[in-house]
């Protein structure tokens, strides 16, 4: 098994945004539309008018008051520094226009590297998937080193098939995790109910329920109520929760959940979430 020194130094500091050394690259690279999450419409490769020379953004501190709360969900899991810094070896797309495009294309593709690596480790880290541990050392370092390619090399990877070849063992993680959920102090077992697809939890109406052990791989969740549901142990990879109410919920356990993710939903101090992950500050 990878030892907690070598999944430390892999995660710090490239798989946590520093957007200190970054060159703004989410501002430049990434498209958006004017919507409820961004004020007006921006094309790949066009600046931001609120970044700054320093690559600093004008309205960090009142994003959502200016109506960017987009930007204050978008997580680049490190790739942003690490482009800037390693990738690039420290040069800016504004002091070389010739890489521009480039750097902004292989953006994403870093960007999804470093949110699988995560996964992983993730599960690598859990005492309850130990039994997949052994499993994942062996694709584990092979996976990490994508991160170090050339850009050449980065913008021709297959993606697909490298997440294809990991998803097994995460798939496996959910279900370990999942089936682990803790019994109900009410009553045993749990609710038998009509299985739910992605969309029907758009706005759905969840306050209270029991959700133990769920998948929520996907799912589109935006504005759904989830207050006081006990959510312990479920799995949320890839699941859009926009505006998702979380007041009151127990998210405890959860396996794939990210900071990201939390950012884009509303909780407040009642709201119970696995130790590594943080309350955001616009909660209530």
């Amino acid at each position: 098994m990878l030892s907690n020194h070598s999944l430390n130094h892999i995660e710090r500091p490239h798989l946590q945004a520093d957007c200190e050394q970054c060159y703004g690259l989410c501002c430049v690279a990434l498209p958006y539309g004017k919507s409820s999450d961004f004020a007006f419409d921006k094309s790949s490769g066009t600046p931001c008018p609120n970044l700054q020379e320093d690559y600093r953004c004008g309205i960090h501190t009142q994003l959502r008051q200016k109506g960017f709360k987009g930007c204050t969900v978008y997580d680049c899991f490190g790739a942003g520094q690490k482009l800037s810094q390693v990738t690039y070896a420290d040069r800016s797309w504004r002091n070389h226009p010739e890489t521009a495009r480039e750097m902004y294309d292989c953006l994403p593709v870093l960007r999804q590297i470093h949110e699988l690596i995560s996964y992983m480790r993730e599960v690598m880290m859990r005492p309850d998937t130990s039994s997949l541990h052994a499993s994942l050392e062996k694709v584990y370092p092979d996976v990490a080193r994508l991160s170090d390619l050339e850009p050449a090399a980065l913008l021709q990877l297959d993606i697909t098939s490298h997440r294809a070849t990991v998803n097994t063992l995460l798939i496996q993680a959910s279900e370990i995790v999942r089936n682990s959920a803790p019994a109900s102090t009410k009553a045993k077992g749990k609710p038998k109910g009509k299985k739910r697809s992605g969309m029907d939890f758009l706005g759905a109406n969840l306050q209270g329920a029991d959700l133990r052990g769920a998948s929520f791989r996907g799912a589109l969740m935006i504005a759904a109520n989830l207050r006081n549901a006990d959510a312990r142990n479920a799995d949320w990879i890839g699941a859009d929760l926009r505006d998702t109410e979380l007041g009151g919920a127990d998210l405890r356990g959860a396996i794939f959940l990210t900071q990201a993710q939390l950012n884009a939903a509303m909780g407040d101090a009642r709201t119970l979430l696995p130790s590594h992950l943080n309350k955001p500050s616009h909660w209530r």
